[in-house]
């Protein structure tokens, strides 16, 4: 499995996340809108659409 250790990320477009305990929104400094939330306790993050920027590796 891809993506298990501390620091790993994925990008995509759309990402379909679940976890047993969500974490508050926090609106960060990006673009308009932008927010991030923490997931916590078994946590799994799945690209749902990949985004155009994505590299074809």
């Amino acid at each position: 499995m891809k993506g298990c250790e501390v620091g790993d990320s994925i990008h995509g477009h759309r990402i379909i996340a679940e976890a047993r305990k969500i974490g508050d929104p926090l609106v960060i400094v990006k673009s308009a809108g932008a927010q991030r939330i923490v997931l916590t306790e078994n946590a799994l993050a799945v690209i749902d659409r990949k985004g155009r920027w994505c590299s074809h590796e």
